[in-house]
């Protein structure tokens, strides 16, 4: 163990302290916020009667607003005005424990100035700075065999604080508000669901993880003529043109509610799903956090650090040697050739795997 006047770095802290409020702080994108679900649960299990904060980017946190583990979400915009009034509201709870769950500046930043008697995080040797803003670091000691989950990145901090996870497979929680909401919209937009349906994202934030149009319409066609299953599009407002124009004059049918729910909302519609079929994006980790099934497309990412755990989640990428590359096109092109490999007929053999 090293030690010096700032800060304790040991591969396994004990904390020695009476723990009545615990802030998180999970400053990464949906998918990040999701998967760090087990470590949020683990800390109240171990606490139970301590309050938990959750700090996430807006709107984020709105996921999480149905978990009554949760005390509050604080959800933090990137303009000055919103953190100073943020750090105010976090100082005035007295914190007794911060722990930063990922690597940026602004959760250091957040962490430092929260005033938290114990500010916890991982060590980084090459961000000496950084370091410096936390009086408690975990160093993993080296287990050899790389340990794939997205979880993972949460649980070793936790596992560092004598936090034992009870699991690693993120479980949301759905209200019934929430789906009522749903239920509603179902109705509005005159979905037939006698059988169900299959919601579906084509779309991603980063072009060179998405799947082509034409054979997203082949997938979709074929499902109907199989199951009898329609689809329905889950996404962002700013994706509600593109999901027009793609499925336009197809004759399955197809409903857009990309943008007509909030992201409180969409776990229910998910969760109502017969099964999720999307691209490496936010939609198919929320999907298997409300225990749908879900087929997820894979490309120049690594599926086996996010692809939802178990038989009922499938994946499809594909068969070339360069994938995964994690690059973000090839060649700087902003696509990726090895999603241009992979057919519908590819992706409906794991569908049938699923539907039966």
């Amino acid at each position: 163990m090293w030690v010096n006047r700032f800060m304790i770095v040991a591969s396994r802290h004990k904390i020695d302290i009476p723990l009545c409020r615990i802030l998180l702080i999970q400053l990464g994108d949906i998918g990040d916020v999701v998967w760090g679900i087990p470590a949020y649960c683990s800390v109240k299990l171990a606490y139970p009667k301590a309050e938990l904060f959750l700090l996430t980017r807006y709107p984020y946190g709105d996921l999480l607003l149905d978990d009554h583990h949760i005390t509050r979400v604080f959800q933090v915009k990137k303009n000055f005005r919103s953190s100073l009034s943020l750090l105010r509201q976090l100082r005035k709870l007295r914190l007794d424990l911060v722990v930063d769950l990922r690597a940026d500046d602004r959760g250091a930043y957040t962490s430092f100035f929260s005033g938290a008697k114990i500010r916890a995080a991982l060590f980084y040797p090459g961000l000496s700075w950084r370091n410096r803003f936390f009086t408690h670091l975990v160093d993993p000691k080296p287990v050899g065999k790389r340990v794939f989950g997205a979880a993972e990145q949460s649980l070793k901090i936790i596992r560092g604080l004598g936090i034992k996870e009870k699991t690693s497979v993120p479980r949301m929680v759905i209200s019934a508000e929430s789906e009522q909401k749903i239920l509603q919209i179902i109705a509005a937009e005159k979905i037939s669901a006698n059988k169900g349906w299959i919601s579906i994202n084509p779309f991603s934030r980063w072009s060179y993880k998405e799947w082509a149009s034409e054979k997203w319409r082949n997938l979709v066609s074929s499902i109907w003529e199989k199951y009898g299953l329609p689809s329905v599009i889950v996404g962002s407002q700013e994706e509600r043109e593109r999901a027009a124009k793609m499925f336009q004059g197809i004759s399955s049918p197809v409903y857009n509610l990309a943008g007509k729910t909030s992201l409180r909302e969409i776990g229910a519609l998910l969760k109502m799903s017969r099964l999720h079929i999307g691209v490496d994006s936010a939609a198919p980790h929320i999907a298997a956090a409300v225990g749908t099934p879900t087929v997820t497309i894979y490309g120049p990412s690594d599926w086996r650090d996010w692809a939802p755990p178990g038989k009922k989640n499938q994946v499809v990428f594909p068969d070339m040697d360069c994938s995964p590359c994690h690059q973000k096109g090839c060649d700087g092109s902003g696509s990726s050739r090895c999603l241009e490999t992979i057919d519908a007929g590819k992706v409906m053999v794991a569908v049938e795997k699923l539907l039966g």
